[in-house]
């Protein structure tokens, strides 16, 4: 969860901002968490405290309705609706905040279970329901499972459909000025963007770099290196700094839950 708050976060200044240079620095005054992280926490909120996915959705984005970037068009006007209903979706919101489904539950009838859940408030066009299942699975078959990298490419191809683009291609795309905001583009760029890189901080540095929807890419990047990479400590130390106080509080509960696994990630 917490490479998924680091991925937003680096992300953040350039989703809207300057293209992304190849040394860019990782934390800056101008860097923020998004809606990507707000979402998440929600996620986590919901699954710790027995809240509905819905019901937390509503809270946290209502309590924080003005992050940097903003929400997407339909979202916003969905969490400010009198009575929301799912958009049939298949933007990539569904799969950036379902990274404490992979970490939470251990089961994979669960994990595709709850990961359906999660996203059909909101995201419940297929693509959108196809692309929370894949990033919630692939966390789960790292964290448990000590799938190798070849092994995830192998099998979200076999079971999500998935093709990963090779990196030249991702690159090319975000130099054209493509905004990947759906599903079915930002998890397999996503997804190539980890099993390309050597670490978790060159995972995060990749995914920004292919520029586009960078919060996002690096969220749902970062989300699912953290089931491989050990997170840096003075990472962590600095992403959480950039939280209030309530979100800290989820984060607390869910590493809390999660504290054994914590300390068998790959080196």
């Amino acid at each position: 969860m917490i490479g998924a708050i680091i991925g937003d976060i680096v992300g953040s200044r350039f989703e809207f901002g300057p293209v992304p240079q190849k040394s860019f620095e990782l934390f800056t005054p101008d860097c923020s968490y998004t809606d990507d992280t707000i979402c998440t926490i929600a996620i986590a909120d919901a699954v710790l405290n027995e809240r509905d996915y819905k019901e937390s959705l509503l809270d946290w984005c209502r309590r924080y309705p003005d992050p940097i970037g903003g929400y997407g068009r339909r979202f916003y006007q969905w969490f400010n609706a009198d009575d929301p209903q799912p958009t049939d979706s298949c933007g990539n919101g569904s799969a950036m905040r379902v990274s404490p489904i992979g970490w939470l539950f251990d089961e994979w009838e669960e994990v595709i279970e709850e990961a359906e859940k999660s996203a059909i408030v909101t995201h419940n066009h297929p693509e959108g329901v196809k692309g929370a299942q894949c990033i919630a699975e692939a966390i789960c078959w790292l964290r448990l499972m000590r799938f190798s990298k070849s092994d995830v490419e192998r099998k979200v191809e076999k079971f999500f459909g998935y093709e990963l683009p090779s990196m030249r291609d991702i690159k090319k795309i975000g130099s054209e000025g493509h905004f990947d905001g759906t599903c079915q583009e930002t998890v397999p760029m996503a997804l190539r963007c980890f099993i390309d890189a050597n670490s978790f901080e060159e995972t995060i540095r990749l995914a920004v770099l292919c520029d586009g929807d960078t919060d996002t890419k690096a969220c749902i990047a970062g989300a699912v290196a953290e089931a491989y990479y050990q997170i840096p400590e003075w990472m962590i130390e600095k992403a959480i700094s950039y939280l209030p106080d309530d979100m800290l509080i989820i984060l607390g509960q869910f590493y809390e839950r999660i504290q054994d696994s914590c300390g068998t990630k790959k080196e």
